[in-house]
């Protein structure tokens, strides 16, 4: 892989002349998690209710972005997109992000760090931007998401490969031409939209967002049960013999606030659930919200240990307070999780992304490269260019709740990307064969 990528290396690195940032939207919304298990209500797509977090002036309010575009020495333009969760400013995470706070920002503050850098590395310029302080703080995980992303695409340009290949080379990891397993999202419906998920076979599903014990987990977690056994016979119903998913759901710590934090009711709970997926698999993503790292990952570890005892095969998926690399490496040597979700733009540059999933992968934990409907077209394709590199258990179809457009994007660039790679390979295979 290095031969390759230093066969297209051209002869004299291009530079950096200019950065300037656009405001964008996203496939999603901005939503103010604490006022939604609070109580706030439903109202057609929005919510009723007061904003329980800093920032918010709605508890549902349109999801913004900035593109980055560094313009080259040569005259061409990387893209980047700068996104941030659905859920901001909840669970450690950084506050909302706005676009009008930060255009400035990059247009004037690092576009100075940066014009008249030579493109030699990723790697290196990720570090720059992802480490850079202003007022002695690291800068909004979104623009370091977004502006890395630009760098990567930049560096693949001067390069003339893909942002995969750069990866790939910088990381020293070997190409493999096969396609990510998928794990698609319904949002809120969650029955229609199961129906696309299988008629276009991803791999897992459904999400669900059971974020409300009343209205969707329930009380004793019968809502749940229920939805289960339904996901089951829906997918034996119109999923075909050969269809074998994953069932992945998101409960956003309702389990926790349902049984009160009894470890052991959890445990009991989770036994009948995934007796009731069987014999589908079954991840359940943040089963409780203890309000900290530190007290998160010990009710994870010891609702894991239950679990193993009772001879379950329920998969447990750190999300609440597993944001930066830090916390997942901590999260993974605690033995707190069965797979970690890798949620792409809350650790800001995606050099940290890449790192999380060869940590994961390294440890024996499985690596969920997810990230957030709330994000854009550019960073979903960016983040699977860089996941065909590392290789993780899952990626995220996103952005959106709407099953189709995600899927679509992550599906088709994952698809032009290995294309591309295995064409390159059988032309490289070619030639040393005809120099033979």
């Amino acid at each position: 892989m290095g031969d390759h990528a230093t066969n297209c290396e051209v002869d004299k690195l291009l530079t950096i002349e200019n950065v300037v940032a656009s405001a964008g939207l996203t496939g999603f919304y901005f939503d103010d998690q604490l006022a939604i298990k609070n109580g706030a209500s439903e109202d057609g797509f929005s919510y009723q209710g007061n904003p329980a977090t800093e920032g918010f002036s709605n508890v549902r309010q349109a999801g913004e972005s900035i593109s980055v575009m560094i313009i080259l020495s040569d005259g061409q333009v990387a893209k980047g997109d700068c996104a941030a969760v659905q859920y901001s400013g909840t669970g450690g995470r950084d506050p909302l992000f706005l676009a009008g706070d930060f255009i400035k920002v990059i247009e004037n503050e690092l576009a100075d760090l940066l014009i008249g850098e030579e493109l030699d590395s990723f790697r290196r310029l990720a570090v720059l931007i992802d480490d850079y302080q202003r007022q002695g703080k690291r800068l909004h995980t979104a623009i370091r998401y977004g502006m890395t992303q630009a760098l990567l695409d930049a560096v693949a340009k001067t390069k003339n490969i893909t942002r995969t290949e750069v990866v790939l080379a910088e990381y020293n990891l070997k190409p493999e031409l096969k396609a990510l397993p998928i794990f698609a999202q319904t949002g809120d419906d969650r029955y229609l939209n199961v129906d696309k998920i299988i008629i276009k076979k991803a791999d897992v599903l459904p999400h669900g967002l059971i974020n409300n014990v009343a209205a969707k987990l329930g009380a004793k977690g019968e809502k749940l049960q229920q939805y289960v056994a339904w996901l089951k016979g829906r997918v034996e119903t119109i999923g075909g013999d050969n269809y074998q998913p994953v069932f992945h759901l998101d409960v956003y710590g309702t389990i926790g606030q349902a049984f009160a934090d009894d470890i052991a009711a959890m445990a009991d709970y989770l036994v009948e659930l995934g007796q009731e997926a069987a014999p589908y698999g079954l991840r359940i993503e943040g089963p409780m919200d203890a309000g900290n790292r530190a007290d998160q990952i010990a009710q994870m570890a010891e609702l894991r240990k239950q679990l193993k005892q009772r001879g379950s095969q329920v998969e447990l998926v750190a999300d609440e307070w597993c944001n930066t690399f830090a916390d997942i490496k901590a999260f993974v040597d605690a033995e707190a999780a069965d797979m970690v979700q890798i949620k792409t733009p809350d650790l800001g540059g995606i050099n940290n992304t890449i790192e999380a999933v060869l940590y994961c992968k390294e440890h024996g934990v499985g690596a969920y490269q997810g990230g957030t409907c709330n994000e854009t077209d550019l960073s979903a394709r960016i983040s699977t260019d860089i996941a065909l590199a590392t290789r993780p258990d899952q990626i995220l179809a996103k952005p959106g709740m709407g099953v189709d457009e995600g899927m679509m994007i992550v599906f088709n660039e994952m698809q032009r990307v290995l294309r591309l790679m295995a064409t390159r390979k059988e032309i490289t295979q070619a030639k040393q064969e005809s120099e033979v």
